[in-house]
């Protein structure tokens, strides 16, 4: 388990979150892939991220299912980890709690802000950056061993060019994990009419249906971008349960692994 060097010490703690509060106020990111308002519903949720009973009641009950897809197929303990898309670093910190040394980027300024103050509680260490992975894939930074990239596909304008930049962002070898609903009517009643109308469970307009993804058509940019399907498989959530299944059929939510080609 990676710790927060210097957590029993408050006024380094406070410092610390000055200096990278005003990292992030000053950092800049490629906007083609930007959509302003799913930026901005994700800021509306950021105050209540770390709320397992809150509007981000979802992900605290899938994370454990996600972690255990990652961890049974790929070495987390110092292995460099990118989580893209990491929101408040509810998988993030859960990465690190494996012994990664794990760096979690998003453009939801508020959200990463959360982020940063739970490091305080938790102590863990957790690299966070305000930038999109096409920004990060340019920056020529060194590959990751992993790259986890959870409920983040479906939300934004080109999820090629977020596939393409994981790509070229892995080692040879390296082991990407994807979650994503597919695009059908099943996706369509369950995980917008039942969920965000019927049921209520998540905020009315948080998903688009014409920005689902087929498993085929995930497993075809992840082709053209040199990685190899290894993994398909449902999750299954039942938010009136609080329970979580993997396996079985991919009508609706599903996760994908995937290898990057070694040359």
């Amino acid at each position: 388990m990676q710790s927060r060097g210097g957590c029993a010490f408050p006024q380094k703690q406070t410092e610390y979150c000055k200096s990278r509060a005003n990292y992030l106020k000053t950092s800049t990111f490629h906007e083609s892939n930007l959509d302003q308002e799913e930026l901005r519903k994700f800021d509306e949720l950021a105050i209540s991220w770390w709320d397992p009973n809150g509007a981000s009641r979802a992900l605290h009950e899938l994370n454990p299912a996600r972690l255990a897809y990652v961890s049974e197929r790929a070495h987390l303990s110092g292995t460099r980890v990118l989580d893209v898309g990491c929101g408040g670093g509810i998988l993030t910190e859960a990465l690190a709690q494996k012994g990664a040394r794990v760096t979690g980027i998003d453009i939801a300024r508020k959200a990463l802000s959360v982020a940063e103050l739970h490091l305080l509680e938790s102590g863990l260490l957790v690299d966070y950056l305000e930038t999109t992975v096409e920004q990060h894939a340019a920056s020529g930074v060194e590959p990751y061993d992993v790259i986890t990239c959870m409920e983040m596909l479906e939300h934004v304008p080109d999820p090629k060019s977020v596939v393409s930049s994981i790509a070229s962002l892995l080692k040879p070898g390296g082991h990407a994990f994807l979650s994503t609903i597919n695009r059908n009517g099943w996706a369509f009643a369950l995980a917008i009419a039942g969920a965000e109308y019927v049921a209520r469970l998540l905020p009315q307009g948080t998903h688009r249906y014409d920005r689902f993804i087929r498993p085929s058509e995930l497993t075809g940019w992840l082709r053209n971008a040199g990685l190899h399907t290894e993994d398909i498989r449902g999750l299954h959530y039942d938010p009136f349960a609080g329970s979580v299944k993997l396996g079985g059929h991919v009508k609706v939510n599903y996760l994908l692994h995937a290898k990057r080609f070694s040359p």
